[in-house]
């Protein structure tokens, strides 16, 4: 096995009226909790932990996600994920998930914050049977400089592929390069911040998403979001705002409101303190 900062292993099944983790594996920088369960449906809820800190100059991270048929997991980091100067080489995060026939898969990361000379690249590969389903997130944010200036790293890269039943259903391709041009319009337009969100699940519909437009309309003036429906049954979201806490907003409603208009699920409070 090749050998990487933080490599983590999780296999989820079915048993009886819960998902539990039936196989686990962790080394270097990368730890999860034990299940646990904050709701009544018996999904289990992962924590993901890093206890090295942050990300610097030549890091390398592997998750590999196994659900089985019905399992239903909610993943997310214990803390946001810090890249710090990475001169040399990029840090480097992969992961590959693997959903069963239906299975549920939401992965709610803390933001990752990118810092002065900081260069990071993520890349998600997503295998689905039919009838699965999965939520996944993420917020770029610029990290503190010591000059004060905003948009002081170099890359933040985030691949994602989607295959359904082994064919490609979606290619998402965010790339941050800050440049003398990084405020102009059909960039970040004047924002610093940016938060995206992918759903694919067969109960997702035009109806569905015209409700999430309204209620877009009623949150803040300053925040930019875009909703569009996606070729298989599902919809991308994207957020720009210039704070963390504006997006994690935009972010948490919508994924209340899919609970509980798609899946029939009770809200749920991640809570990391």
């Amino acid at each position: 096995m090749v050998q990487h900062t933080g490599y983590l292993r999780l296999s989820a099944a079915r048993k009886n009226e819960k998902t539990i983790f039936n196989k686990t594996y962790s080394e270097g920088a990368f730890k999860i909790t034990r299940p646990v369960y904050l709701t009544s449906s018996g999904e289990a809820y992962g924590y993901v932990m890093n206890p090295g800190g942050g990300y610097v100059d030549g890091d390398t991270y592997n998750i590999t996600i196994y659900l089985e048929e019905n399992a239903e997991v909610l993943l997310t980091t214990q803390s946001s994920t810090k890249i710090y100067k990475t001169r040399t080489k990029p840090a480097i995060q992969e992961m590959d998930i693997h959903l069963k026939k239906g299975s549920l898969l939401e992965y709610l990361p803390d933001p990752v914050i990118a810092y002065e000379d900081s260069c990071f690249k993520q890349m998600m590969t997503v295998q689905m049977e039919q009838g699965a389903s999965l939520i996944c997130s993420d917020i770029f944010t610029p990290g503190w400089a010591p000059d004060g200036s905003l948009f002081r790293y170099d890359l933040l890269q985030s691949k994602l592929e989607v295959y359904f039943e082994k064919q490609l259903v979606l290619l998402d391709h965010i790339k941050l390069e800050p440049d003398e041009d990084m405020t102009d319009i059909g960039y970040m337009e004047g924002y610093t911040h940016f938060g995206t969100m992918i759903v694919i699940n067969e109960r997702v519909s035009k109806v569905f998403l015209e409700e999430l437009h309204d209620l877009f309309d009623t949150l803040n003036e300053k925040i930019r979001i875009g909703a569009s429906m996606l070729s298989v049954s599902g919809f991308a979201l994207r957020i720009l705002a210039n704070s963390t806490q504006a997006i994690e907003q935009v972010l948490h409603v919508t994924h209340e409101i899919i609970r509980k208009k798609i899946f029939g699920k009770e809200p749920v409070f991640l809570r990391k303190y």
